[in-house]
């Protein structure tokens, strides 16, 4: 009898076989867990080069099932739906396309699952620089928007703030069947600069008293590009994500936005401005991104 699966990891992919090469490469040199496992690889209607990279088998770990699926509904967040379809895992293990699993990466995430058989999984995400040195005004704070994410010592994560990122957590494959699947209006699609479907699942998790377990030992390293090095990449993202939250949260009876928004635009440009012209646009970024935010939100309202 054959026996079941008991993880299944996940890529997504979507004109990125530049990159996807290294990574594929990077998994099949983790060191692999004792229970049964596959990976699934989501061909997220990809028109570069993956699809030939992925039908060269010369990447594939030894003694792992492989398979390569299709989704043509461009999306991660289709792109992960398509990847639940596909699982035969009692759990279901995200990486992303640009990403380095540490060594340690799944025996950790394995560990914790056998110890505590917790409903979904987050893990740590430290980032490097492929190309050149971080620039100056790549404040700490900001590290978090290029995926770096550290909440400590092992734990339990009960607060809808403390979450984990779509591009290292791991869910138990049934919990979909009550929870839904990831919400297709969020996320990244393309080459929109978009996020927001894992922190909403996450949410939907903690708001139906799911467990969720931090483990810092699963560590990924997301290898940043140079064309997120540049403001206009931070405020971008936020102006897209504001626009997506205004949409969805627009009064069904009015496309005239509230008065309290066009107040909050109003402080986060002065803030923004008073900081810019006292301590230079190294220091203005962050406060630059709420007014991008704000702005986004007004028009994703009226535009909806």
């Amino acid at each position: 009898m054959e026996t079941p699966i008991f993880i299944t990891v996940a890529l997504c992919t979507h004109n990125h076989a530049d990159r996807l090469s290294r990574t594929l490469a990077d998994l099949g040199l983790i060191k692999p867990p004792t229970r049964p496992w596959e990976i699934v690889v989501v061909d997220n209607g990809c028109t570069d080069g993956t699809p030939e990279l992925l039908s060269d088998d010369k990447w594939q770990p030894a003694n792992v099932p492989v398979r390569i699926v299709h989704e043509e509904k461009l999306g991660l967040s289709n792109a992960r739906n398509c990847a639940l379809k596909s699982a035969r895992g009692k759990y279901l293990v995200f990486i992303d396309d640009d990403e380095t699993p540490a060594p340690q990466w799944l025996v950790a995430y394995e560990r914790d699952m056998l110890k505590h058989s917790p409903d979904a999984l987050g893990g740590t995400i430290e980032v490097i620089f492929e190309h050149g040195e971080r620039p100056s005004w790549l404040q700490d704070e900001l590290l978090g928007f290029l995926g770096r994410l550290d909440h400590g010592d092992g734990q339990w994560l009960t607060d809808p703030a403390t979450t984990f990122y779509g591009g290292n957590f791991a869910v138990r494959t049934e919990i979909f069947d009550t929870i839904g699947e990831f919400d297709s209006e969020l996320g990244r699609k393309g080459k929109v600069n978009a996020g927001g479907e894992d922190t909403e699942f996450y949410r939907r998790l903690i708001d139906n008293s799911y467990t969720v377990r931090w483990v810092p030992d699963a560590t990924i390293y997301h290898r940043i590009r140079a064309d997120k090095l540049r403001r206009s990449y931070f405020l971008d993202l936020h102006y897209r994500q504001g626009m997506i939250e205004g949409s969805r949260k627009r009064d069904r009876e009015s496309r005239i936005p509230p008065r309290y928004l066009f107040g909050q635009l109003t402080r986060a440009t002065g803030k923004a401005l008073q900081v810019r012209f006292s301590t230079g646009k190294d220091h203005s970024l962050r406060l630059e991104m709420n007014v991008a935010y704000f702005t986004g939100y007004i028009k994703g309202w009226i535009s909806r």
